[in-house]
């Protein structure tokens, strides 16, 4: 009945088959995903114990916002979580590429230096900082830019990274995920080693780590690790896919306040932001993040094997530990990249019909593509694909609310691929 209604939807039984048995070689992994899923689960489940959310948590608020009771017990129970003194938690923080434009401009001040020891940010950082001209920038702030690439095999670069800190550093940024690059996501434990380095070099210097797609990937985060700051969407990992909107920063008490100050208004900070009746999803989001992340986890590593096993180069490889969410796959041509999320989009229960194409998307140094038919759009923690249609032409795929919807859209992906003549089996 299965492999039927597989047909149905447009999967061959070749297809079918070549997926079924690369499924049957990852029991193992899958045990060790839902493991950790299990641990952050009920890490979740004790913060929201302890700071006692209850039914009153989720009532609206309008105007101003002040003593909005579900709004600052969500932010005790995010830093909870997180481990940390303190959390800003809030629909009015648009997207992740928002929510650290605000914690980069309320922690630097004219004359300071932001430090990156990972290589360039993802795209759309590039015009927050001023490495692409953009109005409002921090170059037009007078804040200065540097950065060190990683190695040729994915390590820090500590020679460099010593070199390059001075008495202007003042913030140092470390990407987690891998952006629209090809190289490896960072583990906390790496990410801890980092911070521990650049510390030992400057001990006041703020650490903060993007954390975008790698929420509950582990059983710690970054913040367990000394990040001083750790941001990222809620349309991803945390929002659970239910989420509409938000982002989250957690971290010292004095620099979130500093981020309160910059997203509202000196003087004003976290006392106001109105929730507008939207907290249960943030809630009822952030409690099922940990086994929806696990589903999009499993995803992830299957599209790794079937892909391998196809001769394609991906990151992560079929058997490397995972510390994100996301699958690149390099194909070497545009029309890969293409096929491959014309298949996720195919695969949606939202505008599937719908057939992607690239485009000029603000913030982009080159046409993307992206295919997301999400309940939210944009979301990529729901089933997603994106790509810049530049070399080497590799897709990033993420996300999957639930394993099987993750299975349907890789065959789906995999399907396109071999009408398109890019793949035989």
């Amino acid at each position: 009945m299965t492999e039927a209604i597989y047909k149905e939807l447009g999967i061959s039984p070749q297809v079918y088959q070549f997926g079924k048995k690369i499924e049957e070689t990852l029991t193992e992994r899958f045990v060790q995903i839902d493991k950790n899923a299990e641990y952050n689960q009920l890490k979740v489940i004790k913060a929201m114990q302890r700071h006692r959310v209850s039914e009153a948590c989720f009532a609206a608020t309008s105007g101003y916002g002040y003593n909005d009771l579900g709004r600052d017990t969500l932010e005790e129970v995010y830093a909870s979580a997180f481990h940390t003194e303190s959390a800003l938690v809030r629909p009015q923080l648009t997207c992740g590429t928002h929510a650290l434009a605000v914690a980069l401009a309320a922690n630097l001040r004219p004359g300071d230096e932001l430090f990156s020891p990972v290589g360039k940010p993802y795209d759309t950082l590039e015009e927050v900082i001023g490495i692409r001209p953009s109005k409002g920038s921090l170059a037009e702030y007078g804040i200065t830019y540097r950065q060190v690439d990683l190695l040729e095999d994915g390590g820090f670069d500590y020679e460099n990274i010593r070199s390059a800190i001075n008495e202007k550093t003042k913030l140092v940024t470390i990407q987690r995920s891998k952006g629209y690059q090809t190289r490896p996501t960072l583990s906390v434990e790496r990410i801890g080693e980092l911070i521990r380095f650049v510390k030992g070099i400057k001990p006041d210097v703020i650490c903060m780590v993007d954390n975008c797609y790698g929420e509950f990937v582990e059983t710690t985060e970054p913040t367990d690790v000394g990040a001083d700051l750790c941001v990222g969407s809620l349309i991803k990992n945390p929002g659970g896919g239910l989420a509409p909107i938000g982002g989250y920063i957690v971290g010292k008490q004095e620099l979130i306040e500093n981020c309160a100050y910059r997203l509202t208004s000196p003087g004003l900070g976290k006392e106001v932001g109105a929730t507008l009746g939207i907290l249960n999803s943030f809630y009822q989001g952030f409690f099922l993040a940990p086994t929806v992340t696990a589903s999009a986890l499993k995803g992830a590593v299957f599209a790794a094997n079937v892909y391998e096993a196809l001769g394609f180069s991906v990151v992560p490889n079929a058997r490397e530990s995972r510390h994100d969410i996301i699958q690149a796959v390099t194909f070497g041509k545009p029309e890969g990249v293409i096929a491959f999320c014309k298949g996720i989009q195919a695969a949606a229960p939202v505008d599937s019909h719908v057939t992607p194409e690239p485009w000029a998307m603000p913030g982009y140094d080159s046409d993307v593509i992206m295919a997301a038919g999400a309940f939210v759009s944009g979301s990529s923690i729901e089933l997603s694909a994106d790509g810049p249609i530049k070399p080497p032409y590799a897709v990033y795929f993420q996300g999957g609310l639930t394993w099987p919807h993750a299975k349907f859209g890789i065959l789906m992906s995999l399907q396109k691929l071999i009408d398109a003549g890019v793949v035989s089996l």
